[in-house]
């Protein structure tokens, strides 16, 4: 099947829980505009540089339950990411697929792998020194991530490869994440399906 890329590819969803309310517009093909108020302050700004460093314009609105802990907020925002990841490539046709990112963040360097395959998967092979980073929980930059790639379906892995300053290990990863799926929805110059199957 060959892809439509005359169109801007967006999504907008909401998604409301008994533990948040979200909302969210995402457009694949944009500048790095944003606007988003996670109410996780670290949050947005790992989301920010995640847009900027991809190319997508992004809008995003939550209210969780922080005050027991940023746990549902973080992961549902990963959640309907993904979902709208998903919604906006629609059946995948035409995309390169494939894309990998080396980013370095000072004494950091970060491997970001992803397959835009509809197969979720995470590898996830960092090690972040801290517990927190301010407020923020480190332990959530791989529930977000995890979130992200299963309801995203994208195969991702994930490797430190060397780095000591927490801050700086999430943020080559948000980086990485954005550069690698600008390159792996970018059309291919054939438009077509890039599996044997002739679908993903």
């Amino acid at each position: 099947m060959t892809a439509d890329f005359s169109r801007p590819r967006r999504a907008s969803l909401r998604r409301t829980t008994a533990e948040t309310d979200i909302s969210l517009d995402l457009i694949l093909d944009g500048q790095g505009r944003r606007e988003i108020a996670s109410g996780v302050p670290f949050l947005d700004h790992m989301l920010t540089l995640f847009a900027v460093h991809g190319f997508f314009d992004l809008i995003l609105q939550a209210k969780g339950d922080v005050e027991v802990d940023d746990h549902h907020t973080v992961e549902d925002i990963g959640i309907c990411l993904g979902q709208a990841f998903a919604q906006a490539l629609g059946d995948k046709g035409g995309i390169r697929r494939y894309a990998c990112a080396h980013l370095p963040m000072d004494e950091t360097l970060a491997r970001v792998v992803v397959d835009v395959s509809n197969r979720p998967f995470l590898h996830w092979d960092v090690a972040i020194p801290d517990p927190k980073v301010g407020n923020f929980d480190t332990a959530l930059a791989k529930e977000f991530t995890r979130a992200f790639c299963q309801h995203g379906g994208l195969t991702l892995h994930v490797d430190l490869l060397h780095g000591e300053n927490s801050h700086h290990i999430i943020e080559a990863i948000f980086k990485g994440l954005g550069r690698c799926l600008n390159e792996a929805t970018a059309p291919l110059d054939s438009g077509l399906v890039l599996s044997s199957k002739g679908s993903l």
